[in-house]
Parts: structure tokens; sequence; C-alpha cells
């Protein structure tokens, strides 16, 4: 067997059926083995067992409590374990009962392959129960958490059992209080010790009660509050011995018992409910509350009062909603990203035709009224597609260290110039830096949207308010945004408008969606906003009731240092291709690659074609005086046009290499933000055309 040794030494051990892949996935033991090994020991500190799998079903992270909670041989934990071997190995040992082992195996798999939420409780053989959520991940596979439930149902048995202890006392007492007269002497030394024993039962339910994380009460017919734990009277700002003997309208408030009227009739009724409503805690809290009312029915047959279980159920209400919101903007995003890929082909065309077809015609007149609103509507639909892909976050970012601080000012001056004069702008910032990491026009543009937005908010002048701070996001919280823990620039932009109804709010992300009927509006200025935001690793969160205006949060993750970056403007007419360039041109879509070859050969470049990588990467290998490659990213074919141009660096280390693309699209190639080469966003001029081709290295 292979087996880790305590200071990283390995040796033979593994059974022979795994021994093959577990040779061939070995750690190395290189230098990064000291900081691997040291997040490996905080994440054994945890309490829970974790495991992540990637989209090949393969072991690709986990933790010690993983492997003690399932009881697996450390060999197990290896990257690059097959999620079958697992299952294999418990199957064969018995954990899922009796029954066939392959066919156990290959459901399991088979289940697993289908990346699906799931949860359930697991009893293993030894007798512990093991509660299990696993959860799919964006990018395919999926991460599952392990608890250890058994000390839970332990209580909770215990507490059924106390309550069968309690009625059965109960029922004793009853029967000697029934008894003859010449027992009563008797029968009362009996309800003495009935009744001590009781006291103590009674206290341990109520110290088990008290712990429960629930809210747990219960109400007379009369709705008079008969009972309440700890957590349901701290609920409503109350000691529990506050509530008792009170009527509900005093524990609660007459506004919330009016909303929950209708089940409490019902309850009353004999029927038991469970209903999911909006509350306002202790300290003005808001909280998503599920609560189950339960009658308690008497020997008669009537309902002597109910029973209340509530339960705080509003992170699981957000993780819910932040999840519904990825899935459908990934689904709307895949769609405008195949557009956006189109569309900028055709626009490459039409604009790569259009603007030298204007420098020839002679004719003033023809160019301001035929080309130039040609070329203008074209290039508003290049802009169009930007704002799709940015929604979509599948536009390249340039992301680098920004001053927020310094970015929001000059947008406000820019403001107050522009906005009406009856909006107040107003700006709370530390007189510090604030670096995040950032595309700065993204940013721009995002802000932009919410001035406007604003501004459309406030028909009749208002105020329009922008913060800038530093936020420090922990563990527990971070996953309500869909953001890692860290360090973020908060960015605080506030209107005193109309407001949004809880309707409006929750769908003001999606594309298209408006409520400038007939003014106008296209829907994507929020959308492009919350795109740009979560491809910057960031989160967006809005806060806004009726008549009480609206505030945009934006958090960006906190950079060390803001560095500035020189605008280079470059004029294509002075610029000419040395005598002994060659360039390769690589563009699937013969018209978009006819009006690069016009742009290239303007610009004194000599030129070969290829209409797909296989076909380049053969002229690279064959042909030695390439000295620039431009190409397409999607082509059709196995090979993108960043895997093109990594091979190609490695035939020819001096080649300049520059990228073209109309989207980024995840499902066809790597995250643009790690490509390792320039790249060009289609429809694009000759100026910057030039501006690639000068400001790379060689």
């Amino acid at each position: 067997m292979l087996q880790r040794e305590k200071k990283g030494t390995w040796h033979y051990g593994v059974p022979d059926k795994y021994a093959v892949w577990y040779e061939e996935m070995r750690p190395d033991r290189s230098s990064d083995a000291d900081s691997y090994a040291l997040l490996q020991a905080g994440l054994d500190h945890i309490n829970q067992g974790f495991s992540v799998f990637d989209r090949h079903l393969r072991l690709v992270g986990w933790n010690q409590k993983f492997l003690e909670l399932l009881d697996f041989p450390d060999w197990i934990g290896h990257r690059g374990t097959p999620f079958e071997t697992l299952i294999r190995y418990n199957a064969e040992r018995g954990e899922y009962g009796p029954g066939d082992a392959e066919q156990q195996v290959a459901e399991r798999v088979e289940q697993a392959r289908r990346f699906e939420p799931h949860f359930f409780e697991r009893t293993r053989p030894t007798g512990e129960i093991l509660a299990i959520r696993g959860d799919p991940l964006p990018e395919g596979g999926f991460v599952t958490v392990y608890t250890d439930v058994t000390e839970q149902r332990h209580y909770e048995r215990l507490i059924r059992e106390q309550n069968e202890e309690l009625e059965r006392r109960v029922r004793e007492r009853t029967a000697d209080l029934h008894a003859a007269h010449d027992q009563l002497l008797d029968a009362i030394a009996k309800q003495k010790d009935i009744a001590e024993a009781l006291a103590v039962s009674e206290s341990r339910l109520q110290l088990i009660i008290d712990r429960v994380p629930a809210g747990i009460a219960y109400w007379d017919k009369d709705v008079q509050c008969l009972f309440a734990n700890r957590r349901f009277a701290t609920a409503f700002g109350r000691r529990k011995e506050e509530c008792i003997g009170r009527p509900a309208t005093e524990v609660v408030g007459d506004e919330t018992l009016a909303e929950l009227q209708g089940y409490v009739d019902r309850v009353l009724g004999g029927e038991s409910v469970t209903f999911e409503y909006e509350a306002t805690l202790a300290r003005r809290r808001p909280a998503t509350v599920r609560t189950n009312l339960i009658p308690e029915i008497n020997e008669h047959g009537e309902v002597a009062g109910f029973f209340i279980l509530s339960l705080d159920i509003t992170r699981q209400k957000k993780a819910e909603t932040a999840i519904l919101q990825a899935e459908k903007m990934e689904a709307v995003g895949q769609l405008s990203s195949g557009i956006a890929h189109d569309f900028n082909n055709l626009l490459t065309v039409v604009l790569g035709n259009l603007i030298p077809f204007r420098d020839r015609c002679r004719d003033p007149d023809d160019r301001a009224e035929f080309l130039d609103p040609a070329i203008e509507a074209a290039r508003k639909g290049a802009k169009l597609t930007d704002r799709l892909l940015s929604f979509a976050r599948r536009q390249p970012l340039s992301r680098q260290p920004v001053d927020v601080e310094d970015l929001v000012a000059g947008m406000v001056r820019l403001f107050r110039r522009s906005l009406p004069n009856d909006i107040e702008i107003v700006t709370a910032t530390g007189g510090q830096p604030y670096p995040a990491l950032v595309d700065p026009h993204q940013l721009e543009n995002a802000l932009l949207n919410l001035a406007i937005n604003a501004r459309d908010a406030m028909p009749k002048g208002g105020r329009l308010a922008f913060e800038t701070t530093f936020l420090t996001v922990p563990e527990h919280s971070a996953s309500e945004d869909d953001i890692a823990p860290g360090e973020y620039v908060r960015i605080g932009v506030q209107d005193t408008g109309g407001g949004m109804d809880p309707a409006t709010r929750a769908r003001v992300f999606e594309p298209f969606f408006t409520t400038k009927q007939g003014e106008g509006g296209s829907g994507l200025g929020l959308s492009m906003v919350y795109g740009f935001v979560k491809q910057s690793h960031g989160a967006i969160r809005i806060e806004s009731e009726p008549s009480h205006g609206t505030k945009v949060v934006i958090l960006l993750p906190r950079a060390r240092q803001a560095d500035e970056s020189d605008d280079v403007s470059i004029r294509s007419g002075r610029f000419r291709a040395a005598e002994d360039d060659l360039l390769l041109l690589v563009e699937d879509n013969e018209q978009v690659r006819a009006v690069v070859r016009r742009q290239l050969t303007d610009l004194g470049y000599r030129l070969i074609e290829a209409g797909d990588a296989d076909e380049a990467l053969e002229l690279l290998e064959n042909v030695p005086d390439f000295t620039v490659l431009v190409s397409d990213i999607v082509m059709p074919g196995a090979m993108t046009g960043i895997d093109l141009g990594e091979r190609a660096r490695a035939v020819k280390p001096d080649l300049k290499i520059i990228l073209m693309t109309g989207y980024a699209g995840r499902d066809r190639m790597r995250d643009l933000d790690t490509c390792p080469f320039p790249v060009l966003r289609k429809p694009f001029d000759q100026v910057q055309l030039v501006t690639a081709l000068t400001n790379q290295p060689t």
C-alpha cells in the first residue's frame, strides 16, 4: 500500500486495484508542499467533513474530518481519487446495506453525474448518523458537507422519551386521584413523589427546549400564551417569563397577530398549518420565518389550544434566491454571448467595409447623408453587444488596481455638470486611496448607469449620495453574497426617489426588464452592472422600499495599491509594417477574414491566411519566416485561438501574437482573465489594430 508517513514520506500498502492511479497521482515534493500542508492543516481543524469533486468526478479537495466521519483510510484522501473508488470502497464493506455492490456503485455514480443539489441522512453500520448536503459548482463538479448529527438525533429522541415519560406519570397521577377514599393518604404520598419526579423531568425538558434552535410556544383556545421557550420570547424582545399568561397580542404585537389571524383560525378549527411569512423581530430586524401550528385535541374532541414551532429561515431563503438568480443569469448569459458572437462578426464586416468606402467617397454630402449614419448605427450596435457581454459576464476585463475614491470623485464632477440642477449630489469619503482590483472603464460605466437610474427615479429633484469605504467580509457571511471572505472596497449609491416594491426589486437585474415604459429604457443598465460586478469577483446589493428611495451597494475586491496607467493613442496613418514582416491571419469566417486582410495589407503587411487552427499550426511548423500571428479565438475544431497561440509560441518564441474575439464564452474556451495574449474585441478599427500590434511584448 502507498501510505503517507509523518514527515511526508511514502511506502507501498495500497490495495492492488487502486495502486495504479494512486502511484500516478502521488504528490511531488516541491517547495509548494509546505504551503499545501499548512492549508490542509487549517482545513483539517473544521469540525465538519467536506469534499470537492470536479466535473470529471475526481476528488480535488477534502479535509481530515471527511476521512474520519466516513471511516476512510488515508490513501483515499488523495487528489484525483475517482468518486467511483470511494463508492466502491463503501459498497464492498457494506455501508449501503445488503445488495449487489456493483449495482450500488453504478446507481450512485450515475446520480452524481447529474450534479443536482441533494440532502439526506445516512446511518452508518457503526450507528453514527451523518447529514450529507451536496451542491453543484458553477464550473461543474460539486461540494459536499458531512455533519455528524448523531448527538442531535439523540437529543430529539431524549425529548420524545421525556414527553412519553411525562404523559405516563400524568396518567399515573390521574389514576391515583380517582382511587378509593381509603387509599387517599397513600395516594397523597404517591402524588408528592410523582410531583417531585415531574419537577426534575420538566426542568430537564425545559433546558433542552430552550437550547433547541427554534421558537416553541403553546397558546390556548383563547389565544393566550401559556408556554414559550427562550428563543421564541427573544425573537419578540421579551424574556420567556414575560410571555406566560399574556394574550398573544401583547407578546407578538397587533400587526403580527393580524397577519397570522387566518392561520390561527384554521388551527383552532383542528387543522395543522405550515406557512412562511416576513416578520419584523426584535430591534426591527426583518426575517423570513417558517411556522408550524399544531392543534391539541382534548378527550372531548375539542381544540384546547395549539403548539407553535417557528424557524428563522432568512439565510436559507437568501441562499436559495442567490442560486436561482445565478442560474437564471447564467442561462440568459449563454444565450446573450452566442448572439453577441454572431452579431460582432456581422458588425466587423459592416464597419470594415463602410469605413474604407467612406474614406474613398469624394462627395461630402453622400458621406454625411448615407455613410456616416450607417457607420454610427453599426458602432451603436457594437456598444449594445458590449452591454450584453457585460451582463453575461463574458466581456474581457482589464482588471488593475484603481483608486476608487479618485474615480468616484471624477465621475461626480461629470454628474454635477450633466444632471439636472434640482438634484443635489453629495459624497461621503475617507480622504484616502481606496484601491480596488477592477476594470476602471467598466466601473465608470456602472456608476453612470446607476446615476442615470437615480435621475429617472427623481423627476422632481432630490438627493444623490456616493460613499466609499473599506469592508471586511467574514467567512460566515460571505456565502450570502456568493463571494470569497476578505477585504473589499464598498461603493454606495443612494437616491431619494420613489423606491421599488419587492416584486420590482426581485427583477431589476434581469436583462430587458425596465419600468421606463415609453421612455426608451433598454432594460440592460442594471444587468450590465450586475454582470460586471460578478465578473470582477464582487457582489451587488439593492436596498429599496416604495417612497423611501433606493440604495445600491457594490463590493469590489480590495487591491494592495493603485497604479497609474498611461493612455496610448496611435494614429494608424503613421504606422507601416517592417519589410521583413510576414503575418499569419487565422479566421474561419471568410467575410471577416477579408475585412481584417484589407486592414493589414493597408498597413503594409505581407500575409498568409488560414481557415482554422490546424491549418495554421501546419503553416507555422513549415514556414519559418512568420513574425506576427493574428487569430480568432473561437474556431471550428478542438483548438481555440489561445491553444494555437501557446503552441505557436513554443514553435517560435519571438512571434508576436494577437487574438480576436466576438465574445468569451466559457463553454468553448478558458477565462480571458488568464489569457497570456492581447485580445482585440470585434468589431475593431484600424487604430485599435495598430495599438494591439505596437503595444505587446514580443
